[in-house]
């Protein structure tokens, strides 16, 4: 399961950035999290939370703002929206396709009070 993993990582560099700011509460964490991961986002939020569970973290909420994957064709240059991993152009059904985004992975911010 890479959520726990990446949970751990998101912990890590959250508890690395409050240590700058010494009896302040994390509110908040947004991560964009790209389609092509294939991460489920309530398997990431439940790591999330049990591995700030009893920490200075605890109660702070994953904010997950999921990214879809799209592309651009190399052929005709028609945007196109990659659903289910099928990277063809629907104009003319060419395979090369440039992928444009959905494979972010980052801490976007934190919200702290």
């Amino acid at each position: 399961m890479h959520e726990l993993a990446l949970a751990e990582s998101i912990v890590q560099i959250v508890e690395r950035e409050m240590k700058k700011y010494p009896g302040s509460k994390m509110l908040k964490v947004g991560i964009k999290l790209g389609a092509l991961h294939e991460i489920v986002p309530e398997a990431l939020q439940f790591g999330f939370d049990t591995m700030t569970m009893n920490t200075a973290l605890a109660g702070g909420h994953l904010d997950i703002e999921r990214i879809p994957i799209k592309g651009k064709c190399r052929n005709c240059g028609h945007e196109v929206v990659i659903e289910d991993y099928v990277f063809i152009c629907p104009d003319c059904f060419s395979g090369d396709i440039e992928m444009t985004q959905g494979d972010a992975l980052e801490i976007t911010h934190i919200e702290i009070e």
